[in-house]
């Protein structure tokens, strides 16, 4: 089994690469749209119900599928060996990668409020917690590029 999937490496890691691409365009667009729902729209409003009807479908069809891959893919190519367990870049990568898993968590449960009327969340701390995605990003990829640790 680990023969053929040797055979696809290729083909996991590009995989894998488009999904983190989809999950990154999730993580960067959820936040702008809570900011905006936060600011413009009163529970109940018209609007109210199309920014949560932007944010289901943008969780459930593209954020969630995306992580679910990006992490399947991920841990196949741990499984073939692409990963330097004494490296520290690997560890940066593992601890940014699950902190970006729980950032998608914290943004789910924002949703929920959003849906139930009960955000007590203003549009800043939606604009700071957008930054968050950025920092881990930069982590990531500068620890598996440059791999500087």
């Amino acid at each position: 089994m680990i023969d053929l999937l040797d055979n696809f490496y290729p083909w996991i890691k590009a995989i894998h690469i488009m999904a983190v691409i989809a999950w990154m365009a999730g993580l960067f667009y959820l936040p702008r749209l809570f900011v905006y729902h936060a600011e413009r729209a009163s529970v109940g409003s018209e609007l109210d119900h199309t920014f949560q009807v932007m944010e289901e479908k943008l969780l459930r069809v593209i954020m969630n599928p995306a992580m679910i891959v990006a992490w399947i893919a991920g841990l196949i190519m741990i499984g073939l060996g692409a990963f330097d367990w004494s490296a520290a870049w690997s560890w940066v990568k593992l601890v940014s990668v699950i902190l970006m898993t729980g950032a998608h968590g914290w943004m789910s449960a924002r949703r929920k409020d959003f849906a139930a009327g009960t955000n007590t969340r203003t549009g800043r701390t939606y604009r700071l917690f957008n930054e968050v995605p950025t920092v881990l990003m930069f982590l990531i990829v500068v620890a598996v590029i440059v791999r500087p640790f």
